[in-house]
């Protein structure tokens, strides 16, 4: 079959991962995938340039423009679409049309439509969650949303949360899945690396290590999991923290690190490349996501899981449809930050526990959340040629 994939982002961090994912488990099952990306942004390839000057001021003017402005802009995307997409129908006559939903993107919509080309929406925002940049045109983006998502052939939800607040606000919908995010078992293997050699060359042998990957941003929580645990380490000598990623919170954590005196017991690496994040993992016992959101679906966890690494996780739905207490995770009530601490605490002295779960987390995704399953589950939304 052949496929257009059709997305409105950079590509450049998770959602790059995420479409990386896609496209090559759909060219595994042998289908014939072409990727229409925002100009300029080439997913494909996990490591972009860094943006010269020009795009850095760019990027700063558009971080600074009033919301309906920024929002006036993302309607006016449609025009773009309009005119690259229709090119892309006639050039390679496509026979679905596969896109990663934008707010107020519609035109992917009415032209697979007059085209009479199969369509299908992977939901991972929406109109009517809370965002960091409040909507300004909050009614048009919901009118909007609900008419594309009304009038596509299917719909991806990647988390059970996300399908529900669209089923009450617009009603009768398409089809639809609930698709969480996945991993690259190739990549994500932890035969492929000699652990104890990582964890000599880091400092870690012989130290039990509970682990995090990801964006230091305000809603996964690290700064506040650091504060909480710093002053209660000392009842788990053994015990190191190997937080991986970069972000706003970052220099405070630091800053709390180095006042602390703790710089020996928590280590932060920085961002690292994708295709190193496995190997930090290789290093962990287990992990920890301090905090999340009420529908996202936290990449680093699969990723975590895959290298047969669990996670301390807070109780949010689409964490807990991935995660079963005691059996591939634990979870702790979401916003009680004591409960996650003293998981963790406990948890560095059972090191049967910590293996025994990581194992099952493991199994998990290598039965129910690989690429492939995602991709194979989005195909079953097409309806059956005729005479099957």
């Amino acid at each position: 079959m052949r496929i257009l994939y059709h997305h409105r982002t950079q590509g450049r961090h998770v959602e790059g991962v995420h479409i990386r994912g896609i496209v090559h488990a759909l060219r595994d099952l042998g289908h014939d995938v072409t990727i229409l990306s925002f100009p300029g942004a080439d997913p494909e390839h996990e490591f972009a340039p860094k943006a010269g000057a020009g795009t850095g001021r760019l990027a700063g003017l558009v971080a600074r423009m009033p919301g309906v402005l920024f929002e006036l802009l993302e309607l006016g995307y449609n025009l773009v679409t309009l005119v690259r997409l229709r090119r892309a129908i006639r050039e390679q006559r496509p026979q679905l049309i596969y896109e990663r939903y934008s707010l107020f993107l519609f035109m992917t919509v009415w032209l697979a439509q007059r085209h009479d080309i199969p369509v299908v929406l992977e939901i991972n925002d929406s109109a009517l969650v809370h965002r960091v940049r409040p909507l300004k045109l909050k009614g048009l983006a919901r009118r909007i949303e609900g008419w594309c998502l009304r009038r596509s052939t299917g719909l991806v939800f990647i988390s059970s949360y996300f399908r529900a607040q669209a089923e009450q606000a617009y009603g009768d919908i398409a089809p639809s899945v609930i698709s969480p995010n996945a991993a690259d078992l190739g990549r994500f293997n932890p035969r492929r690396f000699d652990r104890e050699r990582l964890r000599g060359e880091r400092g870690l042998h012989g130290q039990v290590v509970c682990g995090h990957i990801g964006v230091f941003a305000r809603w996964h929580g690290v700064d506040g999991f650091v504060e909480a645990i710093a002053e209660r380490l000392r009842e788990q000598p053994g015990l190191v923290l190997v937080l991986v990623g970069d972000g706003r919170t970052l220099p405070a954590v630091r800053a709390l690190v180095e006042a602390r005196g703790l710089a020996n017991r928590v280590i932060l690496p920085g961002r690292v490349p994708h295709d190193d994040v496995a190997a930090w993992i290789a290093c962990m016992d287990y992990a920890v996501l301090p905090d999340s959101n009420l529908y996202g679906s936290p990449m680093k966890l699969f990723e975590l899981m895959a290298m047969g690494v669990a996670v301390v996780a807070p109780d949010y739905a689409p964490v807990a449809e991935v995660i079963r207490d005691g059996q591939t995770g634990w979870l702790f009530p979401r916003g009680e930050l004591d409960a996650c601490v003293q998981r963790v605490l406990d948890l560095a002295a059972r090191h049967d526990e910590r293996d025994r779960i990581g194992h099952a987390a493991r199994e998990y995704v290598v039965r129910e959340r690989q690429w492939r399953n995602n991709a194979e589950q989005l195909l079953s939304l097409l309806p059956l040629p005729e005479g099957v």
